[in-house]
């Protein structure tokens, strides 16, 4: 009998989709039900998940290429831990995205503002963010803080797309699973504080204050670097003040 044949009771439905077992895999890593460095197997996953391992498979090369799984020749595959200096890399590129989006997601409200009406398309964008932001706030009353890493991907995103930069968004987009991850890590630590920190940052953002808006995001994204490292650097310094980034091109 050929090896996957044998996977035919493991199947389940007929097609899985693929992004739905990497969507499964990399929230169990994200949220610990797959602790850094164990190893894991194509058959042990697809017993967990109840398919074959061909989606199985297919699911752990997008996530290695992710960086979510490691997979050494002979000594297989391991769930992967984000090293100090990789996860401080990714948080400089966070600084340098979401304050551009902030910033002009301010300059967009500015010119809905001197409009007088804003646009259906705005109106519903900023609607997705009042919607994320109750969410979020009811998720923090409830003491339900595991909630908060996927609403606060979904908060900064939003944030591109009220910004109206395909450019930006896209870019979040792929560190979306990453930034996830992290905020994960340290949510028991800094999900309340860094939660209350978005209507803050919503303020400036309707009020159409673009360097406001700029600073408090640059700021925002600091202090969840600061909080992260200082639980494997203790000796961190807490963080600057730091001034805004040079204000950038007009869209």
């Amino acid at each position: 009998m050929p090896a996957e044949s044998a996977d035919a009771g493991l199947s389940g439905p007929a097609a899985v989709p693929k992004e739905r077992i990497e969507d499964e895999i990399r929230r169990d890593i994200i949220f610990g039900g797959l602790a850094p460095g164990a190893r894991i197997t194509e058959a042990a996953l697809a017993r967990k998940y109840g398919i074959s391992r061909v989606p199985v498979r297919e699911a752990l090369r997008t996530l290695e290429a992710e960086g979510f799984v490691e997979s050494r020749p002979y000594a297989g595959s391991t769930v992967s831990n984000i090293p100090v200096d990789e996860a401080d890399d990714l948080f400089a590129v966070r600084t340098v995205v979401e304050t551009a989006a902030a910033r002009r997601a301010a300059e967009r409200a500015g010119r809905q503002l001197a409009a007088g009406t804003p646009d259906d398309a705005w109106w519903a964008a900023r609607g997705r963010i009042a919607d994320i932001l109750a969410a979020g706030d009811t998720a923090v009353a409830e003491g339900s803080l595991e909630k908060l890493p996927e609403l606060n991907v979904r908060f900064h995103l939003a944030v591109a797309e009220l910004a109206d930069s395909r450019s930006l968004t896209a870019l979040l987009r792929q560190l979306a699973g990453k930034i996830e991850w992290l905020y994960a890590a340290d949510v028991d630590n800094r999900g309340k504080d860094s939660w209350s920190e978005h209507r803050v940052l919503m303020t400036a953002v309707d009020s159409g204050d673009p360097e406001r808006a700029q600073q408090l995001m640059c700021s925002h994204v600091e202090q969840s670097r600061a909080g992260y490292l200082s639980r494997f650097t203790p000796s961190l310094p807490p963080p600057p003040s730091l001034p805004p980034p040079p204000s950038l091109p007009p869209n």
